[in-house]
């Protein structure tokens, strides 16, 4: 088997994902690389051999030698740069979130089904083993039917990882309960088995409005990513535009019935994403999310809080970023490239989380006010869940 030849668009922290896919004799390859600083270009494109390069997207669109590209640029750059790929016949893998806006979004999926290109949004924490493991409980029938989910997230990183850069931006990601909450709120849907209909939200800049900024155009700080700050108050050289809510949380009624909570704080001391699934007959919640840690479940009762659980299954052992996630979202995005099919994840499923979380932003800019998620096109809906085939 010949290996899959990719371009890879964006060198910044999704390197990872592009060092997954570079698997020379082993079924792909990152043939081209571009990014719009030579500085990164340069510096990171050994990392790949001896790639073509680019500082324009546009030319690794024009060889012919690519089989697929991975968009992993700004989230605001996704709606443009992915459509070009699609009306270029390029296979295209989008990290999460896949834009910005729900019209965005939809603009793609239209026009991957215009043009019959295909199109995979990389939602990998569909493959982390904690994610696959409480899906598999669920249906195993532990908990019942699921009735309701919640979700804590726990962000300690968040000052440098969001607050130093475009991220801190609405014009570049509308908030971070859309862009950082895009995966979880697809996992929600994926452990429910539903779509978010309704929601509501609440949040605030409420620690990083009024720290030192830095002035438009300067560098981050060196070591932005490795040296971190403490106390969260202690932080400097942050985005010289800051607009975008610091805790946030959010309320969802789900098609199917079920009723979810979202909760995101960006200055915690520690990281930690917390998952809790009730159903008719128990609960589960996880206690952690690597290889090693645990899913818990308690499905006897009446009784008081029990630390022992009634059954405890170990989150399996996996290798790679991400809890093995990256290499395995690039496999299947690999097989779904050669042979087409349904997906794990799913543009269908990567638009929904979009749009939950754009409402939701919407809804705490106004004070909590609900909002209805608008409802996607039922013959979109039917072409994706099809595998992308037929008219």
């Amino acid at each position: 088997m010949e290996d899959l030849r990719i371009g890879v668009i964006g060198l910044g922290l999704r390197k990872n994902l592009a060092l997954a896919a570079h698997r020379p004799g082993h079924g792909t390859t990152v043939a081209a690389v571009c990014d719009t600083d030579p500085a990164a270009l340069k510096a990171q494109a050994a990392a790949f051999g001896d790639p073509a390069r680019a500082e324009d997207y546009r030319e690794l669109l024009e060889r012919p030698d690519l089989d697929a590209v991975l968009v992993m640029t700004p989230d605001d750059t996704h709606e443009r740069i992915a459509v070009d790929c699609l009306e270029a016949g390029k296979a295209v893998y989008l990290e999460k979130p896949m834009h910005i806006t729900v019209e965005g979004c939809d603009n793609i999926l239209r026009t991957a089904r215009r043009t019959g290109t295909r199109l995979y949004v990389g939602h990998n924490m569909r493959h982390m083993g904690v994610v696959r493991l409480m899906r598999d409980i669920i249906a195993k029938g532990d908990i019942g039917e699921p009735k309701t989910i919640w979700v804590r997230h726990f962000v300690s990183y968040g000052g440098d990882y969001y607050f130093k850069d475009w991220h801190a931006e609405r014009a570049r990601t509308t908030g971070l309960l859309l862009q950082k909450a895009a995966h979880d709120l697809d996992v929600v849907h994926w452990l429910a088995g539903g779509y978010t209909t309704t929601v509501n939200a609440l949040g605030a800049l409420t620690v990083y409005g009024d720290l030192p900024r830095r002035p438009a155009g300067t560098p981050r700080p060196e070591g932005w990513l490795r040296e971190f700050e403490w106390p969260p108050t202690a932080r400097r050289d942050l985005n010289h535009v800051v607009d975008v809510e610091d805790v946030s949380v959010m309320n969802m009624r789900l098609d199917n019935g079920v009723i979810a909570a979202y909760q995101q704080c960006h200055y915690t001391p520690d990281y930690w994403r917390n998952y809790t699934v009730i159903g008719t007959e128990g609960r589960l919640e996880n206690f952690g999310d690597l290889p090693g840690d645990t899913v818990k479940v308690w499905n006897t009762g009446p009784s008081s809080y029990r630390a022992d659980c009634d059954i405890a299954y170990r989150v399996p052992d996996a290798t790679g970023s991400h809890g093995g996630a990256d290499a395995e979202v690039i496999r299947e995005f690999a097989r779904f490239v050669r042979e087409g099919g349904v997906t794990d994840t799913s543009p269908v499923s990567a638009r929904m989380s979009v749009a939950a979380g754009y409402m939701a932003t919407m809804s705490l800019r106004e004070g909590g006010v609900p909002y209805d998620v608008p409802p996607l096109d039922p013959e979109l809906v039917a072409y994706f869940d099809r595998g992308q085939t037929g008219s």
